[in-house]
């Protein structure tokens, strides 16, 4: 295989595709976005991820823009769990607030807010980040998990990344992934280290 590979990010998040560029470079991959593909939104798209488990979520988004595309398709299913909450919102974690008429930081905010509700009064702020990363082609499917570990903490902190980040206080690097660097959560990150763990699959697989 070319050291440097086309592949379809199948996300249309842009702080997912921020970090994903960096990471997937590392593997020999150029990651190609869906726009650049010229594959335009459909509402379609809101059913894909209708399963229980990240795994299935990720591997049945990649099959879909695979499909779509031809390409070789990368996408993750991504989200957090609080001890507290019994592993809520697990997949749920982007539509945790049921705001359906909100996109973006509007519902980041209205997702953050639910989280701190459920959460008042509770001594026990444990929490991880989890990420299932899959890949398909025209005769290949892998998909690999990753998590990272932290807290929830009250009061936002930093401005960087996306989601719950600013909430969550990684117990690697003693930081909000808000206030984390791209390069310092990429270190350590659940979709860093599922993706790297996706390249390490395929390169066994003599993929790349």
């Amino acid at each position: 295989m070319a050291a440097d590979r086309r592949v379809l990010l199948a996300t249309r998040s842009h702080g997912k595709l921020r970090e994903l560029h960096g990471i997937l470079a590392e593997a020999g991959f150029t990651g190609i976005t869906l726009d650049e593909q010229g594959i335009q939104y459909s509402p379609e798209e809101e059913h894909i991820e209708c399963f229980d488990t990240f795994e299935a979520n990720a591997l049945a988004k990649a099959r879909y823009f695979r499909t779509l595309s031809g390409l070789p398709t990368m996408a993750d299913d991504s989200g957090l769990s609080v001890t507290a909450l019994g592993g809520a919102p697990g997949v749920w974690s982007k539509r945790y607030s049921g705001r359906d008429d909100l996109s973006g930081q509007a519902l980041d905010d209205a997702n953050n807010a639910k989280l701190l509700l459920e959460l008042s009064g509770a001594d026990d702020r444990s929490a991880k980040y989890s990420c299932a990363a899959a890949y398909v082609d025209e005769n290949c499917e892998v998909v690999a998990v990753g998590e990272t570990h932290g807290r929830i903490i009250d009061k936002p902190r930093g401005t960087g990344g996306f989601g719950y980040d600013p909430y969550f206080l990684s117990a690697e690097l003693h930081k909000t992934f808000g206030e984390a660097s791209i390069v310092a959560k990429q270190e350590v990150s659940h979709r860093g280290r599922a993706f790297r763990s996706l390249a390490a699959a395929l390169r066994e697989r003599g993929r790349i």
